[in-house]
């Protein structure tokens, strides 16, 4: 055994552990470009609408003046909450389908 050599790692194990690291900075780069997309929904015929960004953050909602019945409270707020939860979905399932990509459809819990 050689001095002051550390062990040796074999060609195609250092090759996987580079393939590795490159897909983990590819995840990470898809990750950061979602995060910074916006996606929308609308409800009541398009008076509502809800953007949230890809960190499944609320960034904006619109309401139209008709939409906005102080006798129909519990509409206004089920409507929201339909806008929102879509808006949500849609970011959640454009994440999905870019992780897929990586990881071949493999269900990793905790992954994203």
């Amino acid at each position: 055994m050689a001095k002051g050599r550390g062990p040796q790692i074999p060609g195609n194990m250092n090759n996987m552990m580079k393939q590795i690291q490159k897909m983990q900075r590819d995840m990470q780069d898809a990750q950061t470009e979602i995060e910074s997309q916006t996606f929308e929904a609308t409800a009541g015929g398009g008076a509502i609408k809800v953007v949230v960004n890809g960190k499944k953050e609320v960034i904006a909602i619109e309401l139209k003046p008709e939409i906005v019945d102080p006798d129909d409270i519990e509409m206004l707020q089920d409507l929201i909450m339909v806008a929102v939860n879509d808006a949500l979905k849609s970011a959640e399932e454009t994440m999905s389908k870019s992780m897929n990509k990586f990881t071949g459809g493999l269900n990793m819990p905790g992954l994203f």
